[in-house]
């Protein structure tokens, strides 16, 4: 027993021990380190020892405080690695030696689900030789989704993708902006590059700014957090929905005719259901009683494939576009693939044997608790085989309700999108790593309050910088602040002709306004490059070359040019006419050929908005207003304005904006 008990403190010294010394997540074998900026190194270690940081034949030192905190602070370095960066406890004997550690430029990409979207969701977009690239100087780091009520963390959780080198693998399930922003970098500027993305879908900027400023300037935003800071209470209520949708999904499946009588077998005879284009009109309900309600419950629908003989067993990729909301989809009675949620792409494996000659049933069931069930258009809807080879499938389907339920009761348990609650566990702890600059890339989730978006974002945008300063260590110098790239949003939604009150239109504008009126900050304009159907589109590869764009603005080359931007206007009365200058000359408008440009609408002192005729030339934009003595001005005011076509010599979309006439 004493041998026992002399073997048990022998372990727990050496976990002692052992925890004697740690650094944050982000130091980690591969890291890249920001150059030519003085580099931050932190950790923690017994209180009051003395710690040792060793770094290209140069040592630095500093004193763990009471809490065992300690930091030191590197010169700044030129671009290059691999090298080791040694760190140790004098006295101890415990130390710590990083390896392959590079130095170049660090990206830092923040936001909500656009960055989350991964390069498997997008590279459809793409031909598959794009994701061939293999490059070690490019690193990538995912910080893990978490969230923290009471106040901000001292590090991150653990990752799985911790300073990964780039490849195939290890960027498959990355954000395909940070990806592609990689490697836009390295191939303009060729240093190492490291991507760091710290994203969560649905996130509204509240969830990322810090405590201090919303109790200053937005008070009852946290008071809400502050409620959630009883994690017994807490506790209790995410289990009881836990409980409640387990309940309501047993309930589901067992109330479900289509499990019962197996909708899905290939034997099942659906010739009494009705046949319905799922397609047109667009977003239609497959429980449509002409009243639009949100429908709870389950829905099936329907179609035979037919497989020719060459390709009868054979494994196949289904694509079954995107669905709303959850589904379970099912080839001859076999479960191929399940997704429980709307947004992702349904791309299943059909397995090998599972398709015949002839006729195959393929049946969807659709799972919503609210909304309304039904197919999203514009989407890929086949069966592709190994050898190329695509079989089509029919946008008729047949159709019919599974069980229809209560709404399932849930109650409000705080969570990720609580004020702060982001910053605290995912921002605060990566400050002040060094890095070269921020993409924010969010917005959706707020464009219920756009009217105060610029108020947040530019609180955000100095809240951030003023983090990295005060946690630095290095004394204040005239150095420009962290640049900042805002994305603004693209296009999304059901076009329209007439004008509308987008709420997606002030965020846009609080964005550009942002973007122009604060220091080494830019707008990144992608107006063109969403899609009707989608909220996450896909040309992130262009995203990403319109933020490097404006990186390359603000920190190496002033001259790149950007989306164009009216520098100046005037209204000529006796002509009614508004006349825009703007700072470069438009694509395909000369003054010879002046080029038609359509979604201006202009408004007179009832801020009624009318659509006006515009014609561009060289640097100049001519507006035939349809009121008199016009007040504001607007262009590409709309959810998905698809007939903006001012586009700069680049390619580069004007941004959407609104002028008030009389300054």
């Amino acid at each position: 027993m004493k041998r026992l008990f002399f073997i048990t403190l022998a372990i727990l010294g050496t976990v002692v021990v052992q925890a004697r010394i740690s650094l944050p997540q982000l130091f980690q074998n591969g890291m890249v380190l920001q150059r030519e900026k003085p580099i931050p190194v932190w950790g923690n270690a017994q209180s009051g020892a003395t710690v040792k940081v060793t770094f290209r034949k140069k040592t630095y030192t500093a004193t763990a405080d009471a809490q065992g905190r300690w930091q030191v602070v590197m010169q700044a370095q030129k671009a290059g690695g691999p090298y080791e960066l040694a760190i140790a406890e004098v006295g101890s004997g415990e130390s710590t030696v990083l390896t392959d550690v590079l130095v170049g430029d660090v990206w830092l990409c923040s936001g909500q689900s656009n960055i989350d979207v991964t390069v498997e969701r997008v590279h459809p977009q793409y031909d598959a030789s794009t994701f061939d690239y293999e490059n070690d100087r490019i690193r990538l780091f995912r910080v893990e989704r978490d969230f923290e009520t009471h106040g901000p963390r001292a590090d991150i959780r653990p990752t799985n993708i911790h300073w990964s080198r780039l490849n195939r693998q290890n960027s498959w399930l990355f954000s395909a902006v940070g990806y592609f922003l990689g490697r836009e970098m390295f191939r303009r500027n060729g240093v190492p590059q490291g991507v760091i993305v710290n994203s969560v879908g649905g996130s509204p900027i509240q969830a990322w700014l810090d405590a201090d400023t919303l109790m200053q300037h937005w008070p009852q935003e946290f008071a809400r957090t502050k409620f959630y800071q009883n994690d017994a209470m807490v506790k209790a209520m995410q289990e009881a929905n836990m409980k409640a949708s387990n309940q309501w999904r047993q309930q589901l499946d067992s109330a479900d005719p289509g499990l019962v009588d197996h909708y899905a077998d290939n034997s099942y005879d659906d010739s009494h259901w009705p046949l319905v284009n799922v397609l047109v009109p667009r977003h239609r309900s497959l429980s449509n009683d002409g009243s639009n309600r949100p429908y709870h419950g389950s829905f099936w629908a329907r179609q035979s494939v037919n497989i020719d003989a060459a390709h009868a067993g054979q494994e196949a990729r289904l694509l079954v576009g995107t669905l709303f909301d959850a589904d379970q989809t099912y080839v001859n009675g076999q479960l191929v693939g399940t997704t429980g949620y709307q947004y992702p792409p349904r791309r299943y494996t059909i397995p090998a044997g599972v398709l015949q000659e002839g006729s195959n049933s393929l049946a969807v069931r659709l799972i919503t608790q609210g909304g309304t069930p039904h197919f999203i258009p514009d989407k890929p809807y086949k069966l592709v085989f190994a050898d190329g080879t695509e079989v089509a499938l029919k946008p008729q389907w047949r159709i019919h309700q599974g069980a229809q339920m209560p709404s399932c009761p849930q109650m409000d348990a705080g969570g990720q999108n609580l004020p702060s609650v982001l910053y605290n566990a995912m921002l605060h702890p990566l400050a002040p790593y060094g890095i070269a600059g921020v993409v924010w890339y969010q917005g959706e989730s707020n464009t219920g309050d756009g009217n105060r978006y610029a108020q947040l974002l530019q609180q955000l945008i100095n809240g951030w910088r003023q983090l990295w300063q005060q946690k630095s260590d290095v004394e204040a110098s005239p150095a420009k602040p962290i640049p900042f790239v805002v994305v603004q949003l693209a296009n999304f939604m059901e076009p329209s002709e007439r004008p509308q009150d987008s709420g997606w239109s002030y965020v846009r504008e609080a964005q550009r306004r942002v973007a122009n009126q604060m220091e080494q900050t830019e707008l990144a304009v992608i107006i063109d490059l969403g899609e009707t159907v989608d909220i996450h589109p896909l040309r992130k590869q262009e995203v990403a070359e319109r933020i490097a764009r404006c990186f390359d603005h603000l920190i190496w080359h002033p001259g790149t040019k950007l989306s164009p931007q009216v520098v100046d206007w005037k209204v000529s009365d006796a002509e009614g006419c508004i006349t825009l200058e703007l700072d470069q000359p438009l694509q395909k408008a000369t003054t010879a050929t002046p080029m038609e440009l359509f979604e201006f609408e202009v408004a007179a002192a009832d801020g009624v908005y009318t659509p006006a005729k515009a014609t561009g030339s060289g640097k100049t934009i001519s507006i035939v207003s349809p009121v008199k003595q016009p007040q504001r001005l607007r262009y590409a005011w709309k959810n998905n304005p698809l007939k903006a076509n001012a586009f700069s010599l680049e390619g580069l979309p004007l941004s959407p904006f609104q002028l008030d006439l009389n300054r």
